[in-house]
């Protein structure tokens, strides 16, 4: 068996470690990318200062359940050994789930259910008139995270200390 390959204890920890860096970093960048695209929507002229810190916290928590859940999508439907393998196969994978959910989740909250509203100063991409903020913010935010966390992928696996041929 290959050291670090699918479904060794190295394989594993790899997959935590980088599956770890992945979210923390888009849990960071979604965090950041929900203040700043704040001008975009309504509540930022309209609510309290205590009402957009609330929003903004909430939006980023579904961020960061997005985000788990589109990685773990993007690892099961590309047949597992992430990171090893299929990199950015999964990568591609995750953010398309991570767009598809956007969509819906903006067309309910925006059309349907009046939850929030853009600003006129957001661009609306047809045919949902979905806000582009959000969309670029599923594109670059996980893209930004799977580069950044890729960079461990190179470094070699521990070899076991002890080994006759030391």
């Amino acid at each position: 068996m290959v050291r670090g390959g699918r479904g060794s204890p190295a394989g594993r920890s790899r997959l935590l470690a980088i599956g770890g860096r992945t979210l923390a970093a888009m849990a960071a960048g979604n965090l950041l990318w929900e203040f700043l695209q704040l001008p975009l929507f309504t509540l930022w002229k309209t609510a309290s200062p205590t009402a957009i810190v609330f929003a903004v916290l909430h939006c980023w928590a579904g961020d960061v359940l997005i985000a788990f859940f589109a990685l773990a999508g993007g690892i099961l439907l590309t047949g597992g050994g992430w990171p090893a393998r299929a990199y950015w196969r999964t990568a591609a994978v995750t953010i398309v789930l991570g767009l598809v959910y956007t969509v819906f989740s903006e067309w309910l909250n925006v059309t349907v259910r009046g939850s929030w509203a853009y600003a006129a100063a957001m661009p609306r991409v047809p045919p949902f008139g979905t806000g582009l903020s959000p969309l670029l913010q599923w594109i670059v935010v996980p893209l930004a995270a799977l580069i950044w966390a890729r960079g461990e992928i190179s470094d070699p696996i521990p070899q076991p200390k002890g080994d006759i041929s030391e």
